[in-house]
């Protein structure tokens, strides 16, 4: 039996890494899946990727215009949304030194504004049983050095996960949070791009590989499978949690 037979499904970072990995496991548990990117030629290459039976939309999640437009025009294409998943995020690996006004804000507006005013602008149309999922990281856990920006913003998204779930749990809708730990997703390989400073990207790097209990980085399909047991009614009775995957980094 699908997991998600006859669910409506939105995911926001649509266009690569956990967000089409989990448009994909969405689509295959037969949900009606909305993907939602940034870049419109990203999200047309998302949308030949998804085929047919996907709504792909380009909307700026920094921007609570495009949310709340985008929102209202789900709701016409597809009705009410069983499914949220909030997963448009970014990352700079930076000394605090070298983080810049633009540095610190873009992070912030993407990861934790982004993630509340989707929320926000969705809930008009979330259905009664209705399950919300929100990104947030490991990094919220941990203190590693040259992600202070990123880190604080991921423990702003796990703390939605507790706020907005006790707000919406009322109207029978669960909140939920994911922690990933590293993936190897096209995220990683931008922030390498990025950094300044190539022995801190190699240190950062060796320290995340020496704590991985596990020994590898996860896929973003793995990642993508928690993600769709969150979705489902299997975790019914989940609220307000943060279900860390991470290969036993945290944990262990």
């Amino acid at each position: 039996m699908l997991k998600l037979a006859d669910k409506v499904a939105v995911i926001t970072g649509g266009t690569s890494g956990i967000g089409l990995a989990t448009a994909e496991r969405f689509t295959d548990e037969g949900a009606t899946v909305v993907a939602i990117g940034h870049d419109p030629e990203r999200v047309q290459g998302m949308r030949e990727r998804l085929g047919k039976n996907a709504l792909c939309l380009a909307a700026d999640v920094r921007k609570v215009s495009d949310l709340k437009s985008t929102f209202a025009h789900i709701n016409s294409e597809v009705g009410g949304i069983d499914v949220l998943f909030a997963n448009a995020g970014i990352s700079r690996a930076l000394p605090f030194e070298q983080v810049s006004e633009n540095d610190f804000d873009e992070q912030m507006d993407v990861n934790a504004r982004g993630i509340f005013f989707t929320v926000q602008a969705a809930s008009p149309y979330l259905r009664a049983g209705a399950s919300v999922i929100l990104n947030s990281s490991i990094n919220a856990r941990v203190g590693w050095k040259d992600m202070s920006v990123y880190s604080a913003s991921k423990a702003a998204v796990r703390s939605f996960a507790r706020t907005l779930g006790a707000e919406l749990a009322p109207r029978g809708i669960r909140v939920n949070a994911i922690s990933p730990g590293p993936v190897d997703t096209p995220m990683m390989t931008k922030m390498k791009a990025q950094m300044r400073d190539a022995a801190a990207l190699t240190e950062l790097y060796s320290d995340m590989r020496s704590r991985l209990t596990i020994g590898r980085a996860s896929t973003a399909d793995e990642i993508a499978g928690v993600v769709t047991f969150l979705a489902s009614a299997d975790s019914s009775f989940m609220l307000g949690s943060d279900v860390v995957v991470d290969g036993g980094l945290v944990m262990i």
